[in-house]
């Protein structure tokens, strides 16, 4: 088969930059039919051990320490965005009004104004995008969203999320960005919680309002010291205040008249990612939980034994068949960030929104926003509508 050379541009080499690329590296063996080989033309950070990184581990024939010559390069068809939340609105404008189509991680914004002023930037210059909503691709989410969207739970009722982690749980670890309302945003609701919101409405549908409380549970965290600054850096004796919340929780209300409650935390003590959403029905329910992420528990009125029946996903589900041959042998992270490219491309080749698209993002921020609005007063809001191709209500996307 002949491949079509898709040259990729990345900024910011971080983890998730890392992932990208490997992604990126990967889709040829997992997708060959897609027809596509990256090429991996040239990757900004302004640290050289990030650039050395580039060109030395990950494959890219340059590095350099500016992005804005990512964009202005020639030879550069899309661009991976994984830089803090802080620089994301005005790299993914310029990569819009650049014309070269972008996949960025979320939170998209800071605040739901970034990601507004992104997806406007993306409506007027036409680009094709992509959203890191990676959870969305799990095999036993898609086999969940069928029996869901096909009527085998009956009417929905109720769905129930939770997203809690351990990352920030030591009150020893440095006030990195992501603990600054200027650089961050909100704490918990941009950073986990959007992904938990896009997941409930990629299985149900529309929220459409929401009302919320919050607490920020370790208030004052040590400075870091000299170097790069990440969750593992040194620091120092002096503190600053935690300026966003480590603990959210929230109550909502589909479009449908389905209720839902969700909570997050970065500073449990015991789960590392436990990231679970259940969704109850009139005919039965599903549960499923990231740290078993290859298992969905499956409630069906009419089977055999009454309870949940452990469903290991097998080829059929999803995009599984790529990865693995058979049920009971797993799927891991990385293959999900996999998908999430190939979703990207064959929509930059076909010129169709498949994978989750900045109004997706903007959809998740729009939840968001109206929960800190409830922070603020204790009422209940509306969540704002969005414009553009929303893809958590789309047939499930075919590649």
């Amino acid at each position: 088969m002949v491949m079509d050379t898709i040259g990729v541009g990345l900024i910011s080499v971080g983890w998730m930059g890392r992932l990208h690329s490997r992604a990126y590296r990967a889709l040829p063996d997992h997708f060959p039919e897609l027809g596509v080989q990256p090429r991996l033309v040239v990757a900004a950070d302004p640290v050289p051990e990030a650039r050395e990184q580039a060109t030395e581990r990950l494959g890219y024939e340059r590095a350099v320490a500016d992005w804005h010559e990512v964009l202005a390069d020639p030879e550069v068809d899309v661009v991976s965005i994984c830089s803090p939340n802080f620089l994301h609105r005005e790299m993914a404008i310029a990569a819009a009004q650049a014309g070269k189509p972008f996949w960025i991680e979320k939170p998209m914004g800071r605040y739901a104004s970034d990601s507004r002023d992104i997806h406007d930037a993306v409506q007027q210059a036409g680009v094709i995008t992509s959203v890191g909503f990676n959870y969305r691709h799990a095999p036993a989410v898609e086999r969940a969203r069928d029996l869901i969207r096909s009527g085998r739970l009956g009417r929905i009722t109720n769905v129930r999320g939770s997203l809690l982690a351990d990352y920030s749980s030591d009150p020893a670890a440095p006030l990195t960005w992501r603990f600054e309302r200027e650089r961050a945003g909100s704490g918990v609701l941009g950073d986990l919680l959007s992904h938990g919101l896009d997941l409930a409405q990629y299985l149900v549908g529309r929220i459409a309002s929401v009302t919320a409380l919050a607490q920020t549970v370790i208030t004052e965290r040590p400075l870091p010291g000299a170097g790069i600054v990440d969750r593992s850096a040194a620091a120092t004796g002096d503190t600053k205040p935690v300026e966003n919340e480590d603990y959210a929780a929230l109550l909502f209300r589909f479009d449908d008249g389905a209720v839902g409650t969700m909570d997050s935390s970065r500073v449990v003590h015991g789960p590392h990612a436990e990231y679970t959403i259940e969704v109850y029905g009139t005919a039965g329910s599903i549960r499923w939980d990231f740290q078993r992420m290859n298992e969905l528990q499956v409630c069906l009125d009419g089977q055999e034994a009454a309870g949940y029946t452990t469903v290991y996903v097998a080829p059929g589900d999803g995009e599984f068949a790529r990865f693995q041959p058979g049920a009971g042998t797993a799927m891991g992270y990385d293959d999900l960030k996999t998908i999430e490219a190939a979703q990207f491309l064959a929509s930059v080749r076909s010129g169709r929104q498949l994978a989750p698209s900045v109004a997706d993002g903007l959809a998740a921020a729009s939840i968001v926003e109206a929960a800190e609005a409830s922070l603020a007063d204790g009422a209940w809001h509306e969540v704002a509508r969005v414009d553009g191709p929303l893809t958590f209500d789309a047939p499930t996307p075919v590649i």
